[in-house]
C-alpha cells in the first residue's frame, strides 16, 4: 500500500519508519525546501522512551541529548526567584532527563528512514479527492499522484486538516498567547539551566542551553489575544516593541532579533479534532491532538500516535476503516490525559501583575519545598494512559 504523509518534522518521519519496516511504501512531503534544523529543546518522556528503544534509537537520542538542570524563574538582576531542578520530579517536571534539540531528533528520524522512504521537500498538497480505490493528491508543483491512503502530521496549521475535515478554526483553540524562539549569542553562563524572566505584562524573557556554550535559544513569551497574520518582518516589529523596557537579558535578545536566521512565531494554540480519520485520510500528531507548549508532551504524542497508528494498519491488513477506529480508541485515553493543561493555563504561568508574579513564585517554592515534594512529584508522574500493543507484524519484521 502507498501511504502520503504530509509533514517531515516528527511524527512524518516516525511513522514512516514503522509504515516501511510493516511492508507499506511511504512518501513524505514537505513545505520546506530541506530538512530544517534547530529548533527548541523536546523531551522524550515517559512511554515515548519504549517507542524510540523499539525504533533502536534510544542510544543515539541519549548521545545527542542536552545535559539541563532544570528550570528557574530569575529576577530582573538575575537572581533566581525559583526552581524546577529535574530531578525533583522524576524525570516528570518542565525539563527531563532526556532534553533534544528539535533539529537533532528530526535528524536522527531522517537518518533511520531517508535512504528507504522517499521524501519531497519543496513542496506541498493543494487538494485531496478520495474514493474507493484511492486518494488523489494534488500538489503546488502541478503534478498529480494516487496513494491508498493519505496522513496528516503537518502540525497545528494542518494543510490536510483543512483539506479534508474543514476549517481552522473548527479545531484550533486560541490560548491568550503568542510564542517565538530563536538563536542568540549567550549573554551569561547557563550552567545547565532554562531560565525564564516573567515581567508584568504577561511577558517571558526565556533563555535555554545549546550544544555550544557561546549560544543560547531565547524565548519570548507574551499574552495577547488573536492577532491577524503577521509576516515575518511585523512579527518581529511587535516582538521589539512587546519587550522594549523589559529587564533582565531581554535587550541583548532583541539585539540579536533582526539577524536571526532561525526565527519561529506561533500562537500558543490547543488542537482537539473530535474525529481523527475522514475515509483514507487520518491526522497524527499536533495535527490532530495538540495541548500546545503548556500541556507539554507534544513529542510523546506524536512518537506514541505513530507507532500505534502503522501497528493497527499492519495488524489489520491495511484496513483503513477497522485501522483508523482502533488507532484512536487505543490512543484516545492517552490524548485525552496529555491535553490537559496545568492549573491556571497562561494567567498562573505568565501574570500580568508584579503582586502576580510575586505570588507564582512564592507557591512555586512551596510546593517544591522539602514537605510537598513527594506530592508534587506523585501528581506530575501520574503513569501514561497506554500499555503498548507488541504489533507483532510490525516488530519482527
Amino acid at each position: 500500500m502507498k501511504v502520503l504523509i504530509s509533514g517531515a518534522g516528527i511524527a512524518g518521519p516516525a511513522l514512516a519508519y514503522w509504515l516501511h519496516r510493516s511492508g507499506f511504501h511511504p512518501t513524505v512531503v514537505e513545505l520546506a525546501p530541506t530538512p530544517r534544523p534547530g529548533g527548541q529543546t523536546v523531551d522524550i518522556r515517559g512511554i515515548a522512551r519504549d517507542v524510540v528503544e523499539r525504533m533502536g534509537l534510544l542510544q543515539t537520542i541519549r548521545d545527542r541529548r542536552m545535559h539541563e538542570r532544570g528550570m528557574e524563574y530569575v529576577r530582573a538582576d538575575g537572581r533566581r526567584a525559583a526552581a524546577f531542578p529535574t530531578e525533583l520530579l522524576h524525570g516528570a517536571g518542565p525539563v527531563t532527563e532526556l532534553e533534544i534539540l528539535r533539529g537533532d531528533l528530526s535528524e536522527i528520524l531522517l537518518d533511520a528512514t531517508s535512504q528507504n522512504i522517499e521524501y519531497i521537500y519543496g513542496d506541498s498538497i493543494t487538494s485531496l479527492d478520495q474514493d474507493d480505490n484511492g486518494v488523489l493528491a494534488t500538489f503546488s508543483s502541478g503534478t498529480e499522484r494516487r496513494f491508498d491512503l493519505a496522513v496528516g502530521a503537518d502540525g497545528v496549521h494542518s494543510r490536510v486538516r483543512s483539506l479534508a475535515f474543514g476549517p481552522e478554526a473548527q479545531y484550533v483553540e486560541h490560548l491568550g498567547g503568542y510564542g517565538s524562539f530563536f538563536t542568540v549569542k549567550t549573554p551569561e553562563p547557563l550552567d545547565g539551566w532554562m531560565k525564564i524572566h516573567t515581567a508584568p505584562g504577561g511577558r517571558w524573557v526565556g533563555l535555554r542551553p545549546d550544544h555550544d556554550p557561546q549560544y543560547a535559544k531565547a524565548l519570548l513569551n507574551f499574552r495577547s489575544p488573536l492577532l491577524p497574520r503577521l509576516k515575518p518582518a511585523d512579527q518581529k516589529a511587535l516582538l521589539a516593541k512587546t519587550f522594549a523596557g523589559v529587564g533582565w537579558h531581554a535587550s541583548h535578545v532583541l539585539e540579536q532579533l533582526q539577524e536571526t536566521d532561525d526565527f519561529y512565531f506561533d500562537t500558543t494554540s490547543r488542537v482537539v479534532v473530535p474525529e481523527w480519520s475522514r475515509g483514507r485520510i487520518v491526522l497524527l500528531g499536533d495535527a490532530g491532538y495538540c495541548g500546545s507548549p503548556l500541556a507539554g508532551h507534544g513529542t510523546a504524542l506524536s512518537l506514541v500516535g505513530a507507532y500505534v497508528l502503522a501497528g493497527e494498519l499492519a495488524a489489520h491488513d491495511g484496513d483503513h476503516v477497522r485501522a483508523f477506529a482502533a488507532y484512536q480508541r487505543e490512543l484516545q485515553p492517552y490524548v485525552d490525559q496529555r491535553l490537559q493543561l496545568p492549573p491556571g493555563g497562561l494567567k498562573m504561568a505568565m501574570p500580568m501583575t508584579a503582586t502576580g508574579i510575586r505570588l507564582r513564585d512564592a507557591s512555586t517554592r512551596l510546593l517544591t519545598s522539602r514537605p510537598f515534594r513527594g506530592l508534587l512529584a506523585k501528581l506530575a508522574g501520574e503513569p501514561d494512559a497506554i500499555a503498548l500493543k507488541p504489533y507483532e507484524t510490525l516488530v519482527t519484521r
